[in-house]
């Protein structure tokens, strides 16, 4: 048996990555050692190059046999963990959570050095599935695999999909059509660790067991702190910076996440377990993206308020080893933090940055009210509207306010009211007066801007829906191929020096 399993590392690369025992090595109090299910098909659907190279390993050098070998069939790797943890869903605690659909499959080294997770979705049953069979829906891999491109592309910071296997088993599901077809999704993410890891050793009244996590946690994803003075507290600070900057990254790129529960919430903030996500069509603040979030609480508009309330509730469990008015010391930057870092993305979406000789903080405020008053009260598409600012963008507009924007770009999909065009002309007008009140040597960089932070494919739910149809109708993979080298095209990158 040694033998086969030496001959297979030596084989599948990526089974003969260097993998480290980091969160293993914290103890059994911390997670329960699985095993895979077994499933009567494996047909890899998506394989990311691009991760690959991020862990050092060639693409041409990577079968798809491997992918299957490694992340469908779950051969040649242990011990397999599934995470333990708690937390607020809905404002409500629950102690009953943990991996019930995946697992811990292990950890690597990035070539920055980083460590990094594989984890696992719809791998099956754990001791947290709670009833359920551990399978996650084809269509919820295809979605997650969209949303982690688009957000990467985006620049917002996210977990990513490495790969996407189908299994061959028939679900049922309240929200798809059943039966739906089955997959096992390999997520890649800096960590696994969130916010609920800490809250079910509180409610366990662990306080050894807390001190022993955050360790873990400054040791491996904030390396900088160590030896450092309230090394604690400079770690939740950081991490209130990290949620508020990720938050405003949601709001500008139109992402509303749905589920922002605290075991959805990463110590290492950053996206992931979105699960019924959805890009914003027109800026409605009280769009809600999950159809069983009867109340709206995480309604676009309110995910930078239940974040912060997150990060509250985080304080509770690390009462054990910080002072709570210190931590709340720290919450209490958070809005600031959003408000900087939300004013300065939006800004760049419009084509300028703060700063001293570019654009006072005083005018990119009274421009994002006038942009986002023109959205809410005509109706445009959110992401049409900056789109169209990036293909139409000329240094003409310098000379009159009347060129900015042909009327197609501008006309609201119902009447226009003499409101429509008063909020349009103030836009115009003030667009205006900020591009001439810089340097007209400025107009290339502002062109450059509106190329890098206005994609030209944002996937609304009706390009999912269109991607969807034709592989349950023909198994055709080919739209859902096409859209990934949509996403990945949709921004101009800056070319590196």
């Amino acid at each position: 048996m040694s033998a086969n399993l030496s001959e297979t590392r030596s084989e599948n690369p990526i089974l003969s990555l260097a993998y480290e025992p980091a969160f293993e090595s914290l103890g059994e109090d911390y997670y329960d050692v699985v095993a895979a299910a077994e499933f009567p098909q494996q047909i890899l659907r998506f394989r990311n190059d691009e991760v690959l190279t991020q862990i050092g390993l060639d693409p041409q050098r990577v079968a798809d046999a491997d992918f299957v070998q490694a992340f469908g069939q779950f051969e040649g790797r242990s011990p397999l963990l599934a995470m333990r943890y708690h937390g607020y869903q809905f404002g409500e605690y629950n102690p009953q959570l943990g991996d019930g659909r995946g697992f811990l499959y292990g950890q690597v080294r990035g070539t920055d050095g980083e460590l990094y997770d594989f984890g696992t979705k719809g791998s099956g049953r754990t001791p947290y599935s709670r009833g359920g069979d551990g399978r996650l829906t084809l269509k919820g891999g295809v979605r997650e695999v969209l949303a982690a491109e688009m957000l990467h592309r985006l620049g917002v910071k996210t977990s990513r999909c490495l790969s996407l296997v189908e299994t061959g088993e028939g679900l049922w599901r309240g929200d798809e059509p059943s039966p739906t077809r089955s997959s096992v999704m390999i997520r890649f993410s800096r960590s696994h660790i969130r916010f609920g890891t800490f809250e079910r050793l509180h409610h366990l009244g662990r306080k050894d067991l807390i001190q022993k996590l955050l360790d873990h946690v400054l040791e491996i994803y904030y390396p900088h702190l160590k030896g450092q003075d309230n090394a604690y507290l400079r770690f939740y600070t950081e991490l209130v910076e990290r949620v508020a900057d990720l938050t405003a990254q949601w709001m500008s790129v139109g992402f509303c996440h749905a589920v922002l529960n605290t075991d959805n919430m990463s110590v290492t903030g950053e996206s992931f377990d979105y699960g019924p996500y959805a890009f914003i069509q027109q800026y409605d603040p009280q769009f809600t993206a999950a159809y069983f979030d009867y109340y709206g609480r995480y309604c676009y508009a309110n995910q930078p308020a239940a974040c912060e309330w997150n990060l509250q509730m985080l304080q509770v469990p690390l009462k054990a080893v910080l002072d709570p008015f210190d931590m709340e010391a720290a919450l209490n930057q958070f809005h600031d933090r959003y408000q900087q870092t939300y004013r300065a993305r939006m800004l760049r979406k419009l084509g300028f940055e703060i700063g001293f000789d570019q654009v006072p903080e005083e005018i990119a405020d009274e421009l994002l009210h006038l942009t986002l008053q023109l959205l809410f009260e005509t109706k445009l598409g959110y992401h049409d509207f900056f789109l169209a600012l990036r293909q139409q963008f000329d240094c003409s507009w310098r000379d009159s306010a009347e060129s900015i924007f042909d009327q197609a770009t501008t006309q609201a999909p119902g009447e226009k009211t003499d409101t429509v065009e008063t909020l349009l002309d103030r836009w115009r007008q003030f667009y205006h007066q900020v591009l001439n009140s810089l340097p007209e040597s400025e107009l290339e960089q502002i062109s450059r801007r509106l190329n890098q932070h206005n994609p030209s494919t944002v996937i609304i739910r009706p390009q999912i829906e269109a991607i969807w149809e034709p592989i349950t109708q023909e198994d055709n993979w080919q739209p859902f191929y096409d859209l990934i080298d949509r996403i990945r095209s949709s921004v101009v990158l800056p070319q590196s020096s």
